[in-house]
């Protein structure tokens, strides 16, 4: 894994997730790579820009991957 993202929360949006983690500019530009089936949750194809990622889950986009911890 090249990254842990730790959440102080229930859960964190895949989009914002991209975003807050710096793989994406802008929220409208997490929202299009999602759409356009450019993100892997957990070694699935994720359509669905308001996924909700809870510790454990790991994201890959672009070649990098992003794990989910708690607090």
């Amino acid at each position: 894994m090249n990254e842990r993202i730790v959440i102080h929360t229930e859960f964190i949006r895949l989009d914002a997730l991209l975003k807050y983690a710096g793989l994406c500019e802008t929220g409208g530009e997490a929202k299009l790579a999602v759409q356009n089936g450019l993100c892997e949750v957990n070694g699935e194809v994720c359509l669905a820009r308001g996924k909700k990622l809870r510790p454990g889950d790991v994201v890959s986009f672009e070649g990098k991957q992003i794990g989910v911890a708690g607090a």
